[in-house]
């Protein structure tokens, strides 16, 4: 019998199985696949997306916090620019089972982990991108505290004020969260263009500050032999590949609305290594200058705004505002909304898992996160790194490697359906976690083994996917060419008259 339907390489479930589905514990609105008129995203969107998500503050704090490293202005454009390169892959081969099969991440890791196994990747990620929205929330809350300060001489004798602004600017997050995965749509299409304006401003005050680009990119690299410069390059190159770790995995859950796999692909590789090197190419260009007209490098961009007058102070603020909300919703609550959702699909809805997401992220003290640049990249950004590589590995092994891109949809939604596992575990998947984990660790305890904990992620990412790809070789999960296309309509656009008529051709 034909359970599914794929058209153009892109596969639904015909109305018939999903309204058969709905009953099924594991199945509600905001975990189903996707339906064909749902997959409407086009380059446009996933540029925006990108682009909305790569001008922040986060982006900006790292690059030029390599400036403060002791790194100079293309040793750090090269960091920064080689690290995107590489995350982008586990991205894009991501991405594509997210397009094609229209389902978001939580469901997807159904796929490695079983059913209840999913948990422990999709609340790994989450809680990672829960810290995230408590940095974005602290930064936004920062700057708008700056304001109110330089506006008003007793702000700053209010006891607690900084916490009263945190608080306020947490809820509307949570607000705007509130609404769902597809706010960040309209939000992103707002925000793209005026952060990009924004940070043409802040480049061409650089450069009339400083005296052109000569003083700006003047800062020399503090590292006096390469293989100084190599003990920060891997960690911060580390921290660069995690940066973007997060949406590695939770990719599908924006791709599922892809049109095509044509348009997530060039719009994705076009705008994500772009899009990270100009914007860090700003963060550092500025932090250079403000070593020549401060006498100090600021990484931190709300302290560098507290130096301007009123005005600018309210610019600049507003920009942040924008660019906190626009990464926290796009990239920060989608994740880990939907991991606690899929806790108990049947009480617990996205709105819910976003507030839960918001209490997670001030658990996550980003205050002490942020209270310097060591803490910043290399006690944050590395350590989630080592934990996200891995599972990033296991993906790509699981649906390229293993399953070759073919998977049954509708067992994805059964407990009782074939990847189900034991219990609802594959240990196989869960085996391969400790193992990709394990190793890069003992860099921590044995000191020649260090490049490992340096190089965690990438580590991490090649030993999971050889030890999966080994413990799987011979699961009965896997679907062989011919059982996937005995489940499986092939259509194409012009064959597809309507609904009911896929209907029909799938049941009969």
């Amino acid at each position: 019998m034909k359970t599914q339907i794929e058209t153009n390489g892109i596969v639904t479930l015909p109305p018939e199985v999903s309204q058969q589905m709905k009953n099924s514990p594991l199945w509600n609105e905001d975990l189903r696949p996707t339906t064909t008129e749902e997959h409407s995203w086009r380059g446009f969107n996933f540029a925006a997306l990108w682009i909305g998500m790569c001008l922040c503050i986060p982006t900006y704090t790292m690059a030029s916090g390599m400036i403060s490293l002791g790194m100079n202005w293309y040793q750090a454009i090269f960091t920064i620019f080689l690290g995107n390169v590489i995350v982008l892959i586990p991205i894009l081969l991501n991405s594509h089972a997210g397009t094609k099969f229209g389902i978001p991440y939580p469901v997807f890791a159904r796929l490695w982990f079983g059913a209840k196994g999913a948990h422990i990747p999709a609340m790994a990620r989450a809680i990672v991108a829960a810290g995230w929205f408590g940095i974005n929330v602290w930064i936004g809350a920062g700057a708008i505290d700056t304001l109110l300060s330089a506006s008003f001489s007793l702000w700053q004798g209010i006891p607690f004020h900084t916490a009263i602004v945190f608080a306020l600017f947490w809820l509307l997050n949570i607000g705007i969260a509130y609404k769902g995965p597809k706010a960040i749509k309209i939000l992103s299409s707002i925000a793209a263009p005026v952060l990009g304006v924004s940070a043409i401003i802040l480049l061409i005050w650089a450069f009339t500050s400083a005296g052109g680009w000569g003083p700006m990119l003047s800062a020399p690299s503090k590292f006096t032999s390469t293989g100084e410069f190599l003990t920060y390059f891997f960690p911060s190159l580390t921290g660069v590949i995690a940066f973007w770790a997060t949406m590695a995995l939770n990719i599908p859950d924006f791709c599922r609305y892809a049109k095509s796999q044509r348009a997530q692909i060039v719009s994705q590789s076009l705008s994500l290594p772009i899009t990270m090197g100009l914007f860090s190419f700003i963060g550092i260009a500025v932090t250079s200058t403000t070593l020549v007209i401060f006498g100090e490098a600021i990484w931190d961009p709300v302290l560098l705004l507290a130096k301007f007058p009123p005005f600018i102070i309210f610019l600049g603020t507003l920009v942040i505002v924008i660019s906190s909300i626009t990464i926290n919703i796009g990239a920060n609550v989608v994740a880990p909304a939907r991991a606690i959702e899929n806790l108990y699909p049947k009480r617990i809805t996205f709105a819910m898992g976003a507030i839960i997401t918001g209490l997670f992220a001030i658990l996550m003290q980003p205050w002490y996160i942020m209270s310097n640049f060591g803490n910043y990249i290399f006690g944050w950004l590395g350590t989630y790194g080592a934990l996200l590589g891995p599972i990033d590995g296991i993906a790509i092994a699981d649906y390229w490697l293993v399953r070759r891109r073919r998977m049954a949809l509708k067992d994805l939604y059964m407990p009782d359906g074939r990847y189900n596992y034991t219990s609802g575990f594959n240990m196989n998947g869960v085996y391969a976690l400790l193992i990709g984990v394990a190793i890069p660790v003992l860099g921590l305890f044995i000191p020649p083994l260090r490049f490992m904990w340096e190089n965690a992620w990438t580590f991490g990412l090649f030993i999971s996917i050889f030890a999966y790809v080994y413990l799987m070789r011979n699961d009965k999960s896997v679907l062989s060419k011919e059982e996937y296309e005995a489940i499986t309509q092939f259509t194409n656009e012009t064959s597809v008259s309507s609904p009911a008529a896929n209907t029909e051709a799938v049941v009969k």
